[in-house]
């Protein structure tokens, strides 16, 4: 015999200010805490692949550097430095244009962007966590080719610590624009190919001594953010030129944050599609 239970018009008006209080969303969290949140998050996952990343990385530009070492004149100073400053920052294109294009593009082909919106974080924030890590862990294997390619071609090792500052300003730049080639293409497959295209333009226009370039090749180059930083790093050979680093890096820092603000832009465009 089934005994029902008396329902009281109390609980009938109070069950469903309960349940929506059940489903108020957390507040969002800072910009700070929300990118240190996905920064590591990103981190762990690429740090799963980032030793054979590093080493494809690493093989391509400093086998780069051996065919360039036939090719340009080895008395040139200016010559020596731009294919190894130029396979140096490679390492940074490879890794935050390429694979964040590829990864970013994966993403948006699967649904899994819809993800980090239930998640309390800005959209800035995924962007900047995304685009951080990637870029950050490809400091020891430009590192790596610089010391490899100063030792090949003769070059002092005393302005390395350039770098630190060359790495994560390119690796801005960069990965921004990776970032919105994965989110606005409509196919993995193109956001893949178009990371690929960028690498290949950072390789020719980078590591390519520029006055050995015809007029409008150097108008292309002046286009390609990563060539500031080559050339920042350049600067700091032999007599430095402290004022060309650092005009050249407050380059990559400006497109740096135009790239990625169109990111974010392309993260929400890509959410609400």
């Amino acid at each position: 015999m089934r005994v029902s239970t008396p329902v009281s018009a109390a609980s009938i008006e109070t069950a469903p200010a309960r349940s929506a209080e059940a489903v108020v969303p957390a507040p969002t969290t800072s910009l700070g805490a929300g990118l240190l949140t996905v920064y590591r998050a990103q981190l762990s996952r690429v740090r799963v692949s980032r030793v054979p990343l590093l080493f494809v990385a690493v093989f391509q530009s400093v086998g780069i550097m051996i065919l360039m070492r036939g090719v340009v004149d080895t008395g040139s100073d200016t010559a020596r430095e731009a294919v190894v400053a130029g396979s140096s920052v490679l390492v940074v294109a490879f890794v935050a244009l390429n694979l964040l294009a590829q990864h970013f593009g994966n993403l948006r082909a699967a649904n899994a962007l819809d993800y980090y919106l239930t998640l309390p974080v800005r959209p800035a924030a995924v962007v900047l966590g995304m685009a951080a890590a990637y870029a950050s862990f490809t400091l020891p294997g430009t590192v790596a080719t610089a010391v490899i390619g100063a030792l090949m071609f003769q070059l002092p090792l005393a302005n390395l610590w350039v770098l630190l500052l060359v790495v994560p300003l390119s690796g801005a730049a960069l990965a921004g624009i990776g970032a919105v080639f994965g989110l606005l293409a409509p196919r993995p497959e193109l956001a893949t190919l178009l990371g690929q295209l960028g690498m290949s333009a950072a390789l020719l226009l980078g590591v390519l001594p520029e006055d050995r370039m015809p007029e409008l090749i150097v108008v292309a180059r002046d286009l390609l953010p990563s060539s500031y930083g080559v050339d920042a790093f350049i600067a700091s050979y032999g007599d430095p030129d402290w004022a060309a680093v650092g005009g050249n890096l407050a380059v990559c820092a400006a497109v740096g944050v135009v790239m990625l603000s169109l990111a974010t832009w392309s993260f929400r465009r890509g959410t609400r599609a």
